[in-house]
């Protein structure tokens, strides 16, 4: 299976021309009857390979941080003296970024370039911040909050600057929302530093991830509408960073309404299904189907709860699955259809900032 990462790769080396690039693209289309702009394409697996290396790379990742935990248990550099230690991601960190140069660089392995981003920057983040505890040890009970929201955030900034390294030596598209959550990080963990016990304050928290979330959904814009025929690596890179803000928005959306908390009533029930229509409409609009998967907890709970309301208790849950997804198979079958109509009417100002309605005429956007 060939992506059009790979495809723009060929072009580019001279391996085959870009009409022919064009022609096969062409053919694809009209094999699947839709358009390639709203197949939301991104490269995952090229091949089981891509899966028999992941299994090896996270077995030796556990063992690489087994052995780092022992080594800093036994150097007495672990937390409260027998628990996790900075050692272990630090070798995680080390043993990813190594991986990372024959799997990503040299081989260009879907799958195992994701989880071996993840596992870096996520170790990096791990590392400084148990490095922070161990340097820290037991804060005053009435700073917990403010040590801990420092050093959440120093973790993030680190975090965030290895994000930046990989990227540019490796070019992992979901790198970029992996230095967004890092970012967010730093701003998440100065603004628990600065107000404290996160549950006291849980509503100004949330609104915080609800703006960065929306922060981090127009920087994925931009990136989408570089790249409206969505042929380049810019694509890839919106698609996870649309994955990382539809939570962030759809989750405090929900909790800040209320209905979040385990009951449901049948105006809440409403509420959110009317919410999930307009994130389905915005879905459409961008031609990206995240915000539909992130918001489809809530709205399975709500239809649940509302089928109780009317009664049908021993049928509620089948009731709710058959609803949704009945729904989602049919907006999935007429997406393009649906998207149209959604799209066409919009100003034209608007519609030049979206993704295309129909394929790109030209073949040749070189690769990003």
């Amino acid at each position: 299976m060939y992506s059009q990462n790979d495809l723009d790769d060929a072009v580019a080396a001279g391996a085959i021309s870009a009409q022919s690039a064009a022609a096969l693209r062409n053919f694809i289309e009209v094999q699947r009857s839709a358009p390639a702009v709203d197949e939301e394409q991104f490269r995952l697996i090229t091949g089981f390979n891509d899966i028999f290396v992941s299994i090896a790379a996270v077995i030796l990742l556990v063992a690489v941080g087994w052995i780092g935990q022992w080594i800093g248990q036994s150097a007495g550099l672990a937390v409260d003296g027998d628990g996790p230690t900075f050692v272990a991601p630090l070798f995680v960190a080390a043993t990813s970024w190594c991986l990372a140069l024959f799997f990503t660089a040299k081989r260009r392995m879907a799958l195992p370039s994701i989880l071996l981003l993840l596992a870096f920057v996520g170790a990096v983040f791990a590392s400084v911040g148990l490095l922070g505890a161990l340097f820290v040890g037991e804060p005053p009970r009435d700073q917990e909050a403010l040590y801990a929201g420092v050093i959440g955030a120093v973790s993030g900034a680190v975090a965030a600057v290895a994000a930046w390294l990989h990227w540019k030596r490796f070019r992992v598209p979901i790198t970029v929302a992996a230095g967004a959550a890092a970012v967010s990080a730093i701003v998440i963990g100065l603004m628990i530093a600065v107000l404290g016990d996160p549950e006291q304050y849980r509503d100004p928290i949330l609104g915080v991830v609800l703006v960065l979330g929306i922060g981090v959904f127009l920087f994925a814009m931009r990136w989408d509408s570089s790249d409206q025929a969505r042929l380049t690596r810019r694509s890839d890179v919106a698609f996870w960073l649309h994955l990382l803000a539809a939570p962030m928005i759809v989750h405090p959306i929900f909790t800040l309404l209320g209905l979040n908390d385990g009951h449901a009533t049948v105006g809440e029930g409403f509420v959110v299904v009317v919410l999930y229509i307009l994130m389905g409409l915005a879905a459409l609009a961008i031609d990206r189907r995240a915000l539909l998967v992130s918001a489809l907890a809530y709205v399975l709970f709500a239809l649940n709860e509302l089928f109780k309301q009317f009664g049908a208790i021993e049928l509620n849950v089948a009731l709710t699955a058959l609803v949704i997804g009945s729904a989602l198979l049919l907006l999935s079958a007429f997406w393009h259809q649906a998207r149209e109509a959604v799209v066409r009417p919009l100003p034209d100002g608007l519609k030049a900032k979206l993704p295309l309605l129909e394929p790109a005429k030209t073949a040749t956007q070189p690769a990003a």
